[in-house]
């Protein structure tokens, strides 16, 4: 039972998720600053802008619902530390695990978005409901083509089981490169989730000041803001425990170095993206993912049904 909690809420759990993600932010943010030209933050920003948002004082709009806006953050946040569970992050087995885990894997991480959606349109100001429907209509764009291309690879393991994969893929490294398609849907699948530039538009600064998060402040923002530090982690976790399944088999501190690096890479390459990459229009960005990922998506889910077939004989 002691060991259970310690997992829970210390390690791999509630803390050591907290910690990574402010850390990634700060990597995500320094890697995009010197890719700009640009000094960055120092290490510990992430953690004073948490601790600052910590001691300022919740307002809550007059015309907002005080029960869906005061819930939303928080179930963000514990919808994207129950994902975490199911992962396999340094050994082929997860702290929680059974046939079907990366469907809920996949239904958790979708959580945090619907939050921002219900947060927004419950605080009842224009510039919230106008984040809060294009959070709903991008979720709608990039959701399906995140679906297939992390499907892809669990028809051709045989399994919806995340421990499961990563052994066949472990055993069938060479499978891995046929993946490499998906690995790039979904990598720009979950820029999309994270709402980081080109797919920033629901909280386009320039246009609606915040978004769905205009009226959060205080604690609330503060749960709002480490919430998407760890769904970044999150979903870079499940990306390389999908695509990138090595490094399982060396022992726990081994294991656990190459997990670290391995999500960094992922965040490395989201950060390239949004550097380099500008804001696309709503329409846009529609437009790519139903025209372009979602066709690129469903090609490959049939190709690794074809090599299943064929591996199978």
């Amino acid at each position: 039972m002691i060991n259970v909690f310690f997992n829970i809420l210390i390690f791999p759990g509630l803390i050591f998720l907290s910690i990574f993600g402010l850390g990634a932010e700060y990597f995500d943010r320094k890697l995009c600053a010197k890719l700009q030209n640009r000094v960055g933050p120092p290490w510990f920003q992430p953690l004073a802008d948490f601790i600052k948002l910590l001691a300022k004082e919740n307002v809550i709009p007059n015309q907002a619902d005080p029960t869906v806006f005061t819930l939303m953050p928080v179930l963000a946040f514990t919808a994207t530390l129950t994902a975490f569970f199911y992962i396999p992050l340094w050994q082929t087995k997860a702290l929680s695990s059974f046939n079907g885990d990366l469907i809920v894997v996949l239904y958790l991480l979708t959580i945090p978005t619907l939050t921002f959606f219900l947060g927004g349109w419950y605080a009842r100001s224009v510039f919230s409901m106008i984040g809060a429907a294009r959070s709903i209509i991008q979720l709608f764009a990039y959701e399906i083509p995140l679906f297939l291309a992390i499907l892809a690879p669990a028809m051709m393991a045989g399994t919806l089981s995340l421990s499961e994969m990563t052994v066949f893929y472990g055993s069938h490294p060479w499978l891995v490169l046929l993946n490499l398609v998906d690995f790039v849907i979904a990598l720009v699948a979950l820029l999309g989730k994270l709402e980081k530039t080109p797919f920033d538009i629901p909280e386009a600064e320039t246009e609606i000041v915040a978004g769905c998060l205009t009226e959060y402040s205080g604690r609330l923002l503060a749960f709002f803001r480490i919430a998407i530090d760890m769904e970044m982690v999150v979903g870079s976790s499940l990306l390389a425990a999908v695509f990138l399944p090595f490094g399982f088999n060396f022992g726990f501190a081994i294991g656990f170095i190459l997990y670290l690096v391995k999500v960094l890479f992922v965040v490395a390459l989201l950060s390239l993206a949004r550097t380099i990459v500008a804001r696309l229009r709503i329409d846009q960005m529609i437009n790519f993912c139903w025209k372009i990922v979602a066709p690129a998506a469903f090609l490959m889910l049939v190709v690794d049904l074809v090599v299943k077939g064929l591996i199978s004989r």
